[in-house]
């Protein structure tokens, strides 16, 4: 008989945090550790909003990339915040379908990504799915960005080196120079960074350092679920420097 499902999904498995989260979804009123919801509700003027569009007749298949007013907004803030000139803005099935396309675009089969330990669940499942291959860097026991330990990983085969700040799951903000030196190594070895801002917000000391401020090859993942609630609402965006878009083939 033929196996129906692809050899590539033995590859994959279900979270610990998300084993957790099913086994906790039959106790009563239990406290919610295991993943990244929060505790307040989307604010009243964004349901307003919501509501408003809907009833507008907003409900068809937007552009691909996102309508145009939206992706423009986001091009904006990129530009005020990085000094990026005319960036490239996708608007994605919130950053875990960014990361998905991100890895699905630049990955190769014996590709290496290399990223800290411990690190977001599925970043090591969706490298192993493309036939990349994880290269775990230790940033145990404080959790800090062990920049000299990544320059070292850094081999012919690497493609990316991820960022997640703030860290899912330490919680961790990586400091503005523990970054700048990152983005010099990065700089002088020609590696894409990829930074996972989806917390941005939750850096309660000042704005939360971004690698894309002093890196140019970075792609940008930020989104609204978290900020604001919507974790349901499934709103993200990849943004990048002009100088990453790619060249169309005619």
């Amino acid at each position: 008989m033929k196996k129906l499902v692809a050899q590539r999904t033995s590859l994959i498995d279900a979270s610990g945090i998300r084993k957790v989260f099913a086994l906790a979804a039959e106790l009563k009123d239990p406290v919610n550790f295991s993943i990244g919801q929060p505790d307040f509700d989307v604010p009243e003027p964004l349901k307003q909003e919501a509501i408003k569009a809907i009833e507008a007749g907003l409900n068809r298949y937007s552009q691909t990339a996102g309508e145009k007013d939206f992706q423009d907004e986001i091009a904006a803030r990129m530009t005020t915040e990085f000094g990026w000139d005319n960036p490239a803005v996708l608007v994605t099935s919130g950053v875990s379908g960014g990361l998905l396309l991100a890895f699905m675009a630049l990955v190769d089969p014996g590709d290496e990504v290399i990223m800290t330990d411990p690190y977001f669940v599925m970043y090591k499942h969706l490298v192993n799915l493309i036939g990349g291959k994880c290269i775990f860097v230790d940033a145990y026991p404080d959790f800090g960005l062990p920049v000299e330990k990544i320059a070292t990983a850094i081999t012919d085969k690497t493609k990316m080196i991820i960022v997640n700040s703030p860290c899912n799951p330490t919680g961790l903000v990586y400091s503005d120079d523990e970054v700048k030196a990152l983005a010099k190594v990065a700089t002088e070895k020609d590696i894409l960074i990829l930074t996972d801002e989806i917390y941005g917000q939750f850096c309660y000391d000042g704005p939360c350092p971004s690698i894309a401020k002093y890196h140019d090859k970075v792609l940008l993942m930020r989104g609204f679920s978290k900020s604001y609630a919507m974790t349901g609402w499934r709103l993200g965006y990849v943004a990048a420097p002009a100088s990453l878009k790619p060249v169309s083939k005619r």
